[in-house]
């Protein structure tokens, strides 16, 4: 029986990541930046420009969105630590998405090297 780390390590041979220093150029180059964290992780901060698409729902959106369903659109992944975003673009391979990169480390990684991340502010009353 497969573990989740064995389904990751073989997403990995399949698609195409991309370190963070090509990272930044290929999200210019993107027509879409898709964060594949769930909604609360997106929230507490992600990359500016960055689309939600938590990696559950990604297929159905992506088939029920008309304006990501063209097969040749530049789509940058990212999650936490790229391991969903693996299994994400190996999804989108296999739906017959001709470009699709996912950013090695994730969005720890690209934190980590103290890249601009946007953190929405929360509405205040006082």
């Amino acid at each position: 029986m497969k573990s989740a780390h064995d389904l990751v390590t073989e997403a990995k041979a399949r698609i195409h990541e991309i370190d963070l220093d090509s990272a930044e150029a290929s999200i210019r180059e993107a027509d879409v930046l898709l964060d594949v964290r769930e909604a609360d992780e997106f929230h507490a901060g992600h990359i500016p420009g960055a689309v939600n698409i938590p990696r559950g729902l990604l297929e159905f959106k992506l088939s029920n969105t008309p304006e990501l369903s063209a097969r040749d659109l530049k789509i940058v992944l990212y999650c936490k630590t790229s391991g969903r975003a693996a299994l994400a673009a190996c999804a989108l391979h296999d739906m017959g998405y001709l470009h699709v990169e996912s950013i090695e480390g994730g969005f720890d990684a690209w934190s980590t090297a103290r890249k601009t991340v946007f953190v929405p502010s929360l509405l205040s009353f006082d």
